[in-house]
């Protein structure tokens, strides 16, 4: 199994690229988005780590040429990133990316059982190469979402006690 990693940081893309090779991936790397989006052309890799922030474009800009173009729609992408930015990582799965791992929360081991773990998921008979949909839940949790007006809010609040009377 071939694993593009497109990442401008020197040090990240040598430490995975060994942890990947150790975990018995082929790893091809590159080093900007229109690289990385040569690379995927040439390469048909069967995973994609791609940065978020790069010196020529975004990773999701990336993400979106890579998802228009037929040859590479197909391929799944794991955005990656410094950055925790709520929109950056919707955006990224809104355009199919399949996972948005915050580099820092994330250790070379992890990240190579997460590769073999949603390898193994897309491999299944089920999974469906061509489609665009999120194979797994996003790294990172969603934000919690607004209290809902019509529900009561509870009154239980730290140091509530019963008093015993009325």
């Amino acid at each position: 199994m071939k694993i593009l990693i497109i990442d401008d940081d020197q040090l990240t893309s040598t430490t995975w690229s060994m942890g990947l090779k150790n975990g018995g991936f082929e790893v091809v790397n590159a080093t900007n988005g229109q690289d990385g989006i040569n690379q995927a052309k040439t390469q048909k890799p069967n995973l994609i780590l791609l940065d978020q922030i790069m010196p020529d474009m975004l990773g999701n800009e990336v993400l979106s040429t890579l998802k228009q173009d037929p040859d590479t729609a197909p391929i799944p992408v794991m955005l990656i990133s410094n950055y925790n930015e709520n929109q950056m990582m919707k955006d990224a799965i809104a355009q199919g990316a399949v996972d948005y791992i915050l580099k820092y929360q994330i250790e070379t081991k992890d990240l190579v059982d997460k590769v073999k773990s949603l390898l193994n998921q897309l491999d299944t008979p089920a999974a469906s190469n061509a489609s665009p949909a999120p194979a797994v839940a996003p790294t990172t949790p969603a934000p919690s979402a607004p209290a809902d007006p019509t529900t009561p809010a509870s009154t239980d609040t730290p140091g509530d006690k019963p008093t015993g009377s009325a």
